[in-house]
């Protein structure tokens, strides 16, 4: 399974939340990371529209195969090292915990939003966390087959452990 089909499970699960919240992810994607005249009413929408999005994402992994949680949980897992970066902290801020949960939310908000913070870690929100995301197929393959899935891909989702995003 490849990334973009995580992708795809993503989007599937916030199409049913409508236009609105959908505009509201799209603004804070497209916003201008320099200005400070960005609207925080995205960021509510979209911190609203949170908990309806992981119902969604639940009902979509329900019937899922163990392999296809674990390569979720693998491609969640790789997606949250990547930006496991110094320069998305100092924007997020938070402790190891706090910093992981806001790159949950960068991961829940979909590819676009993930790509433009990845590419510029400025247009990240401030304060902003899903916790659920970063162990979500995880806790649902333990969930459906007693387990916690094993990615074999050795690399840790936790905070600070991808040695490119902190040099020095």
């Amino acid at each position: 399974m490849t990334d973009e089909r995580f992708w795809d499970v993503i989007e599937a699960a916030w199409a049913p939340l409508g236009d609105e919240v959908g505009a509201a992810r799209r603004a804070l994607t497209t916003r201008d990371p320099s200005s400070d005249a960005w609207e925080m009413a995205e960021v509510s929408l979209v911190d609203k529209a949170l908990d309806a999005f992981l119902g969604n994402l639940a009902e979509a992994a329900r019937d899922l195969s163990a392999s296809e949680l674990t390569a979720l949980d693998r491609s969640c897992e790789r997606l949250l090292y990547d930006i496991d970066r110094a320069d998305v902290h100092e924007v997020t801020d938070g402790s190891d915990d706090g910093f992981l949960y806001a790159r949950g939310f960068i991961v829940a908000l979909g590819r676009d939003f993930y790509t433009a913070v990845a590419a510029d870690p400025r247009v990240a929100v401030p304060d902003a966390e899903c916790e659920s995301m970063c162990y979500f197929f995880s806790h649902v393959h333990r969930e459906r087959f007693g387990e916690f899935p094993d990615t074999g891909s050795g690399i840790s989702r936790e905070s600070c452990r991808n040695p490119e995003g902190w040099p020095g």
